[in-house]
């Protein structure tokens, strides 16, 4: 390790996989819940899905905002002042009359959600040396994906109950809860004798120096461009099963949680195998396996009627291998840059979201009534996530 542990191994990685799961959690949760707040606000449905791309803008600024401070100022206050602003908005969207008040408020949701998944990487490269914290990174991802796995049913179950209103005040809950947790128990992991006497504007120029690497760059676009597409997904995937294939809510949220499952999965193995493979080869085998995925998928979304079978299997692939490239690629550039840790960690996760909102919003911009629109961008992306890798293996 490289700085005491403020917890247990165990119970740390269970609370930081907590915290990096506010932003799946945020969206995965209210998924169900569209086309219901589309009817109830009065709004289309492209308008509801544009609260989507709206939650990954906030959310990648809101990272870049607070790595740097992370760097500066240390993990803790920055992370509570986060916390508390993603509680307030959650209130707010509970209560929205509008659906452009429901879209600001999720942009303020965002913003303060990005501290904690900022917060949960740096940690993890604070605490554990470069090869361990790889692996302790896949298990955090393995505690996170169960977010994915449950809030879609939970989500169903609580439209059911309570209205489309009642997924986020399961968020405003889940925001006070965490942020009593965290405040109570998680101690500060980067004293300021460890902080390099950096400057603000020092900690914010680390920015430059990663995307003037081109190796970083790789790993920016491997990591981030497999993200996109598992967004491309989550935007689309809501009308495409309930209203175009007409399945049911709770039936589109098992294959949401089977997918999710997947992401479990792979980070299990990537958990496994990191030491004995290496980072980069595990990878790799993900950015081509993600692929393939996406060709087959294309292929079987081209007749009249979709082959749904192979829809969905494919759909299992390609979401799945976010659990081999997302662990592998943010610890290889937090290893390049061992000082500006949070600040790689926000730039990683603010690829990984500003590529996922300009997927998202290709999918709402290229909708025409079928599922081809999703399967166009998820291979456009998962294309350019093979080729982001090679980049970085070429340059390292």
């Amino acid at each position: 390790m490289s700085s005491r542990s403020p917890l247990p191994p165990a119970q740390l990685i269970a609370l930081l996989g907590a915290l990096v799961a506010f932003g799946p959690l945020a969206i995965d949760l209210y998924l169900p819940a569209l086309p219901a707040i589309a009817h109830g606000l009065g709004a289309s449905i492209e308008a509801v899905q544009s609260s989507v791309t709206v939650f990954l803008a906030g959310f990648s600024l809101g990272m870049l905002l607070y790595g740097p401070l992370f760097d500066r100022y240390g993990r803790r206050p920055v992370l509570l002042a986060g916390m508390a602003l993603f509680t307030v908005a959650s209130l707010a969207c509970w209560l929205a009359n509008s659906v452009e008040l429901l879209i600001a408020a999720r942009f303020a949701q965002a913003m303060g959600g990005g501290a904690a998944s900022v917060l949960a990487r740096a940690v993890a490269r604070d605490v554990f040396a470069p090869k361990e914290a790889i692996r302790q990174l896949s298990r955090m991802a393995m505690v996170t994906s169960v977010a994915p796995l449950l809030a879609p049913m939970l989500g169903s179950a609580v439209l059911a109950w309570g209205g489309w209103r009642s997924p986020f005040a399961v968020l405003f809950i889940w925001g006070v809860l965490s942020t009593a947790v965290v405040a109570w128990v998680l101690a500060e992991t980067l004293p300021p004798e460890r902080r390099g006497g950096l400057t603000l504007g020092q900690a914010f120029a680390a920015y430059g120096q990663m995307l003037r690497q081109p190796a970083a760059v790789g790993l920016l676009l491997a990591g981030g461009l497999s993200f996109a597409a598992m967004f491309a997904y989550i935007t689309a995937s809501p009308d495409f099963f309930i209203g175009q294939q007409g399945w049911s809510p709770s039936a589109y949220a098992l294959v949401f949680a089977a997918n999710a499952l997947g992401i479990f999965s792979a980070n299990f193995i990537n958990s496994r195998l990191a030491h004995r493979l290496g980072a980069a080869t595990l990878a790799g085998a993900g950015s081509l396996a993600g692929l393939l995925a996406a060709l087959v998928m294309n292929v079987a979304l081209l007749g009249a009627t979709p082959a749904m079978g192979w829809v969905v299997g494919a759909l299992a692939v390609a979401v799945s291998v976010t659990g081999l490239l997302g662990a592998n690629c943010v610890g290889l550039l937090m290893q390049r840059f061992a000082q500006a840790s949070g600040a790689a960690a926000a730039l990683f996760g603010a690829s990984q979201f500003g590529l996922g909102m300009l997927a998202s919003a290709a999918v709402s911009a290229l909708h025409d009534g079928s599922g081809r629109p999703m399967g166009w961008v998820m291979l456009a992306c998962l294309a350019g996530s093979a080729a982001g890798f090679v980049g970085f293996w070429r340059a390292r």
